[in-house]
């Protein structure tokens, strides 16, 4: 059987199209963001749900502010967010050390109220510590590239740095106990081929977790010291 040359140059056109076809396809799929839903793993400290039977100081947290470049500008309105929600991790991040007891001091007022309609006189715990801590550095950037003059592709890179210092100190004496800090970096890439993929903006959610990973860093190296004996109380 003989199949002349114009059936051979279209059964070759028919595959090289076919070809084309299944890259484009391809390219579409995975240059293209995809949406799901599902429910994420908190990070917590080394620490948490670990047997622990040695001394437990009680602690409470005083001020944590932010002291880096961000959010302080000349258009600030005054309000200390990122040293609010500094706090709030570090609350959390020692309470689950399961090394310490952690008093709540910003809920006082309602706990008093609470008291009175049990018909109960409050004992307030007293702290044998008190923890401070600052955002030093805090910074967030945008890293783009191009693929072959962006003809390919290109990129964008979203990375959010922090540092944080934590001071312990001794009630009793003011004095400064212990001292550490805490860095971490969280990047978030994005990238379009062939004008396939996402466009997203700044993930602005990079704020929240970047501080959490440093905070989380600075409570794991406190409690590792605590435990080497680097540092106690009289």
């Amino acid at each position: 059987m003989f199949f002349s040359k114009t059936n051979i140059t279209k059964n070759n056109n028919y595959y090289f199209i076919i070809l084309i076809n299944s890259i484009l396809i391809f390219i579409f799929f995975s240059g293209c963001a995809t949406e799901s839903h599902r429910v994420l793993n908190t990070e917590s400290v080394s620490t948490y749900k670990t047997n622990y039977s040695g001394p437990k100081y009680s602690i409470s947290i005083g001020k944590f502010v932010n002291n880096s470049n961000f959010m302080n500008g000349i258009f600030s309105d005054g309000n200390d967010r990122l040293g609010s929600q500094a706090k709030t991790i570090l609350k959390t991040h020692l309470s689950q050390t399961n090394r310490f007891i952690t008093l709540d001091r910003q809920n006082l007022n309602e706990m008093s109220q609470e008291s009175k309609y049990a018909g109960t006189k409050q004992k307030i715990t007293g702290a044998s510590l008190v923890i401070t801590g600052e955002v030093t550095e805090f910074g967030q950037k945008q890293i783009g590239d191009q693929q072959l003059f962006g003809i390919l592709g290109h990129g964008k890179k979203q990375i959010a740095y922090s540092k944080v210092s934590l001071n312990i100190i001794d009630v009793h004496t003011s004095k400064i106990v212990y001292s550490i800090q805490g860095a971490s970096e969280y990047e978030l890439k994005n990238r379009e081929i062939f004008g396939f993929g996402g466009t997203a903006s700044y993930d602005s959610t990079l704020t929240g977790k970047v501080l959490n990973m440093t905070i989380m860093d600075a409570v794991n190296k406190l409690v590792t010291a605590l435990e080497q004996g680097e540092w106690k109380i009289k």
